[in-house]
């Protein structure tokens, strides 16, 4: 029997089987401009695996299917170990065999952050749990050279493009993943107040026997963690490895796993070390320098993860509203939808091309001062502002879709729960904000830095240009700075956007970021762009086609 009420009509088709590199504009364009157009042809690969509906279906498959942990086996052997549904495997396993985890270390050519920075935003929108470890292998490699030795051993385990699940001791293993195990309940982000125990071993290793308590230690099956303790000579870094050398296991004990908010595909858990073997990484007393390494790129993938949020939303919301009719014309074609999909579209460009000129910064060889002065100031702008953002984006392309992008299987309920975690990871926002001012005061050259990069839009927008003169004289008084500290950071983000767009961007994109975000003619919400946006102009650059 045929039912008349069950015709489905006026429904968008699912967006899949696309390339979302492809359809992503402005990353394309970025990839070029910042020194990576030789990967075009793998991110096309990946963009075409990331857009077909397999792939969509491991991220949905991770995230219905939560980490499971088992502390102990059937007979009472404490084991500590967290059971994965296979989805979660074949995404590391494609995100291993693409590089994202060490890329740029196996093969430091020219542009090999870029490549990976791309990477990672087209792959995160498939899933961004699992992009988690595969953030923090990466982050690894540069920590792990502050002792040589270490790394001489570790990196070739890194750097293999072989995902090796196997809960075996590394000797034993194709390829290995890192973690990291900062915070202490007592203490977040302050790790300097951190309790956990690092005393020497005696042995001809050099080995610490770390004991302590750690609040967060995101992806515990990875194969080794750094972690912070206060060893004789003040807090130090040390790599701990979940197999101890001699094939046993390291007393790393998993007390739970955190019911997060989003970010469910991947498991952070609490954990105890009880005597667990640890080796020095850098100099006694000096951990938080050393560790900083890591953390200076882990946000640079915080960056990259909210950038990768906006992509996702401002195609769904897009894709949505170009096929959807409401009144006779097409969602896209009603004004006011317009003005909110361009308003979403302008600030995902603005994201994208911040992220990667970021990335092009980590590609700069070591005696190109500018470079690393611009990375160390613009890291922690741009994370501030980009994470910021991501929660306000994602709720605005979730609403795009009415009822429809409320329920599960539009993915945008996923996209918003997962958008608040870059804001929160590697540091908050006023954590970020006071490292600004450190930068500030103790590296001013990275302001002249800032100031030159930016300049290299003078004199092409004047709303653009007002800001800029407006932030010379904030930032030239340096005794008021912390209290208003996020409305600085803000700003010196919006202006750095705004000098990309107006120098990369088609006009209608620069004109509308400009004016709204930099003229005053904006509103606090997406969709308030001025009457005489080019808003088809900008549709035509990012909706997916």
């Amino acid at each position: 029997m045929t039912w008349s009420t069950h015709d489905v009509f006026n429904q968008a088709p699912p967006l899949e089987e696309y390339d979302v590199f492809a359809a992503d504009a402005a990353l394309r364009e970025a990839v070029d401009r910042e020194g990576a157009a030789w990967a075009q042809p793998e991110l096309g690969s990946l963009g075409t695996l990331a857009g077909s509906a397999s792939a969509q279906e491991l991220g949905r498959l991770a995230n219905e299917n939560r980490p499971v942990l088992h502390t102990h086996d059937r007979y009472g052997h404490r084991i500590d170990v967290v059971e994965y549904h296979p989805a979660y495997h074949e995404l590391m396993t494609t995100s291993l065999a693409h590089g994202l985890h060490a890329g740029p270390w196996a093969d430091p050519k020219a542009g090999a952050h870029v490549a990976r920075a791309a990477k990672v935003i087209v792959w995160y929108q498939v899933d961004a749990g699992h992009i988690c470890p595969v953030s923090m292998t990466y982050a690894v490699v540069p920590a792990l050279r502050h002792q040589p030795d270490v790394a001489a051993a570790w990196e070739p385990m890194i750097n293999s493009t072989t995902y090796d699940p196997a809960n075996l001791p590394v000797s034993q293993k194709t390829g290995v993943t890192c973690g990291m195990a900062l915070t202490e309940k007592q203490g977040g982000s302050d790790v300097r107040a951190n309790t956990t125990r690092a005393e020497p071993s005696g042995d001809v290793a050099g080995t610490y026997s770390l004991t302590g308590h750690k609040w967060f230690c995101s992806a515990p099956m990875s194969d080794a963690f750094l972690m912070l303790a206060q060893a004789p000579g003040g807090i130090s870094c040390f790599l701990t490895p979940r197999w101890s050398p001699d094939g046993t296991r390291n007393p790393i004990r998993i007390q739970r796993l955190k019911d997060k908010l989003g970010d469910r595909s991947n498991a952070s858990s609490e954990i105890e070390l009880v005597g667990a073997s640890g080796l020095l990484i850098g100099e006694e007393g000096r951990g938080v320098r050393t560790i900083i390494e890591m953390v200076n790129h882990t946000r640079l993938d915080c960056i990259l993860g909210s950038a990768s949020i906006m992509r996702q939303g401002v195609a769904q919301a897009t894709w949505h509203a170009a096929h959807r009719r409401v009144f006779g014309r097409l969602l896209a074609e009603q004004p006011l939808m317009a003005n909110v999909l361009a308003d979403l579209a302008i600030e995902s460009e603005a994201a994208t091309a911040s992220a990667l000129r970021l990335a092009r910064s980590y590609d700069a060889p070591a005696d190109d001062e500018y470079e690393h002065l611009l990375q160390r100031i613009l890291t922690p702008v741009v994370k501030y502002w980009t994470c910021k953002r991501a929660p306000q984006h994602a709720a605005e392309a979730l609403e795009c879709l009415g009822g429809n992008g409320f329920v599960e299987e539009s993915t945008l309920p996923r996209l918003f729960r997962q958008s608040p975690v870059n804001g929160v990871w590697e540091g908050s926002g006023n954590v970020i904000c006071l490292d600004v001012l450190r930068a500030l005061s103790r590296e001013p050259d990275t302001l002249d830095a800032y100031w030159s990069e930016v300049g290299q839009a003078a004199g092409a927008d004047t709303h653009l240009d007002r800001a800029v003169d407006d932030l010379h004289v904030d930032l030239g008084d340096p005794e008021t700075f912390e209290p208003r500290a996020r409305s600085v950071v803000e700003r010196m983000a919006l202006a750095f956007q705004a000098s990309l767009l107006v120098r990369f961007a088609p006009p209608a994109v620069s004109d509308a970021f400009c004016t709204s975000r930099l003229g005053g003619g904006g509103g606090g919400v997406f969709g308030t762009l001025p009457a005489g946006t080019d808003t088809a102009t900008i549709l035509r650059r990012h909706t997916p086609v």
